[in-house]
């Protein structure tokens, strides 16, 4: 049977506008080219890596409060993550989508560190993650040569 193929992709690649670094999912050009020829175990180091580094710059901005109604919320607007997706980079998900109709972030489960709104919030955290996912490309970039 064949594997089935996780990707962090959420369907706003903007790499195909010439970003070396897509915006929706913080992956490398090369890296989203290559995904469906990597094994299972290299997708699932390459997740872990990409939660881990929604998962850190978000905690800069928001605090998930209870991970339980951040879940119900999630499921509630269909909008997907995995089991073992940490709840910060889950959080980030739900920003993305939601940040227009959030009024209330208790409700979610989620606080901002600074009282800030969804959408502020979500704004401060996507320039934050594009930054550091340039840095990860040069990394990535500069360990393959």
């Amino acid at each position: 049977m064949g594997e089935r193929i996780t990707s962090p992709c959420v369907g706003l690649c903007s790499t195909t506008l010439g970003d070396r670094v897509c915006r929706g999912c913080q992956r490398i050009d090369s890296e989203i080219r290559d995904w469906p020829g990597l094994s299972g175990a290299q997708r699932g180091a390459r997740m872990t890596e990409l939660d881990r580094l929604r998962a850190e710059v978000a905690g800069r901005f928001l605090v998930v409060t209870d991970p339980e109604s951040l879940e119900a919320q999630l499921r509630r607007h269909r909008i997907r993550f995995r089991d073992e997706q940490p709840p910060l980079s889950r959080a980030v998900e739900l920003l993305r989508v939601g940040r227009g109709r959030i009024r209330d972030l208790a409700c979610y489960g989620l606080a901002g560190r600074d009282g800030e709104d969804a959408a502020t919030l979500h704004a401060r955290i996507s320039a934050d993650l594009l930054l550091a996912a340039e840095r990860r490309q040069t990394r990535l970039h500069d360990s393959s040569t």
